[in-house]
């Protein structure tokens, strides 16, 4: 540190002269007589002493304890210390006028910022002084989002470049900015999906609208139907009957040709009978125009679900219409002793995937999976005719960065009596394990990081197993199962 002289102002506040040869010390300093203006009484000895204490901690450790981290004008023009600070949760007090700062053209920055004016030094402390806490606490968490939606990565700096050129181009599908400033931001919702904010899953509560009142099923049969008492149309007949289910659709993914019409049975409800044309696993998510509902209901054609157990499903999912929600749940954990990532199905005390053999999610998904995901990761899953519902989980998860939803307490959720030459069976392969192994890790190393996130919380209905009656119970069938 070079020598410099202290001065006292005419609002009695010390500022200081000194150069600070280190950019780190520079900031700090600045964090600290920030921090110390808005302390009532204290003096300039005191000042001096914790100005000297200063210089002994950490800057990365301060940085990350700090609420407000000034952001001055700087020989970069302080564009990367203002990365830190949003990085690091620091709401940045900006004193650099007539920057512009970045994306500001769809980022609105007096969500996560303090924007102050340079020539007005001196009344910061008491504009910091005047925010409430809810408001700080709303730009923290404003800055994380930024951070990770847009700045995290070189990629995703040039992604929020490249989509803001094409919202200028392309203006009448462009974001706008709720959009970009709201979880998820602008680089998950699609605009070619759709240009009314109602169809995607983030936006209900902003518009004050409800969520989706009905969903589609969709089956996915990969067997010959030889029998009436297969599973794939008990599957059909429980579903059919719940009160939510507006459609059926039965994608035939069988190398057998369609069944006749009467060999289907009768429902109070349309069930549509789509043979695929590749017949692989990732054409159980494309955006079929059949699915008219919002909702999407995912069934394994060896799944075992009752009425009941689909309507509670479906309640459960209204209230939480960006995640999945279903019943078969699964775990990833790291294996020290191999340093990658392990799946599981063993019954534990947390879950981060539910299986979309059983699951309840938007059908903006099958638009994402689709369009976003990469070919590679799709042509794996054909291939292997296997993950396609881990890469669902790990998109979900890393869109939404939260876990799915798992309800009540059922385990089993497979038709036991299936052929075992069946292809539904596949679960029996013993190389399935280790190819849904092998997928977990590099589903992780495209998306760079582990999204999947672990729960533990299951929702099951209210008085379940409580000691009262029967007839009190709404969902009392889920008991008996």
């Amino acid at each position: 540190m070079q020598k410099g002289t202290w001065q006292k102002s005419s609002a009695g506040i010390i500022t200081s002269q000194f150069k600070i040869v280190s950019e780190d010390q520079e900031v700090c300093l600045s964090q600290f007589l920030l921090s110390t203006f808005l302390v009532p009484g204290v003096g300039h000895i005191h000042i001096l002493i914790l100005l000297w204490l200063l210089l002994l901690f950490d800057y990365r450790e301060m940085l990350h304890n700090a609420t407000f981290c000034l952001v001055p004008r700087g020989r970069r023009l302080g564009s990367f210390r203002f990365l830190e600070a949003l990085q690091a949760a620091c709401v940045p007090v900006m004193l650099s006028n007539g920057w512009e700062l970045p994306f500001s053209e769809v980022i609105d920055w007096n969500q996560a910022a303090v924007i102050g004016d340079e020539r007005l030094l001196l009344q910061i402390p008491s504009t910091i002084r005047s925010i409430h806490q809810d408001k700080i606490l709303a730009l923290r968490q404003q800055t994380q989002f930024l951070w990770e939606a847009y700045f995290s990565s070189v990629e995703k700096i040039v992604l929020t470049t490249l989509e803001i050129i094409q919202d200028r181009i392309f203006k009448h599908i462009s974001r706008n900015s709720l959009i970009w400033n709201k979880h998820p931001g602008g680089l998950f919702v699609l605009p070619q999906y759709s240009s009314y904010l109602g169809d995607f899953p983030y936006y209900y509560a902003n518009l004050g609208l409800k969520t989706p009142s009905k969903f589609t099923a969709v089956i996915h049969a990969v067997t010959p139907l030889v029998s009436q008492s297969q599973p794939v149309l008990k599957l059909l007949v429980a579903v059919a009957k719940s009160q939510y289910c507006a459609q059926i659709i039965v994608l035939w993914n069988c190398d057998k040709p369609l069944p006749a019409k009467h060999r289907w049975p009768a429902t109070p409800v349309p069930v549509i009978v789509i043979e695929g044309e590749s017949k692989v696993m990732s054409s159980r998510f494309l955006p079929y125009d059949n699915i008219v509902t919002d909702a999407v209901l995912s069934l394994d054609e060896d799944t075992v679900l009752s009425t009941t157990e689909v309507d509670f499903a479906f309640t459960v999912w209204q209230s939480f219409p960006e995640r999945i929600v279903g019943y078969p749940a699964r775990s990833h954990f790291w294996d020290n002793t191999k340093e990658r990532w392990g799946y599981t199905s063993k019954w534990t005390n947390d879950y981060s995937m539910v299986l979309t053999g059983a699951a309840i999610y938007h059908k903006y998904y099958h638009y994402l999976y689709t369009h976003y995901l990469p070919a590679s990761l799709k042509n794996m899953v054909d291939q292997l005719a296997n993950c396609e519902d881990i890469l669902m989980n790990f998109l979900v998860s890393a869109v939404t960065k939260l876990p799915p939803i798992k309800v009540t307490q059922k385990k089993q959720y497979k038709e036991t009596m299936m052929g075992q030459t069946s292809r539904a069976s596949r679960w029996a392969d013993p190389d399935h394990f280790a190819q849904r192994q092998s997928c977990m890790n590099t589903f992780a190393s495209w998306f760079g990081y582990m999204p999947l996130i672990h729960s533990q919380m299951r929702l099951d209905p209210v008085l379940f197993k409580d000691q009262v009656s029967i007839l009190r119970k709404k969902y009392r069938d889920i008991e008996r199962l």
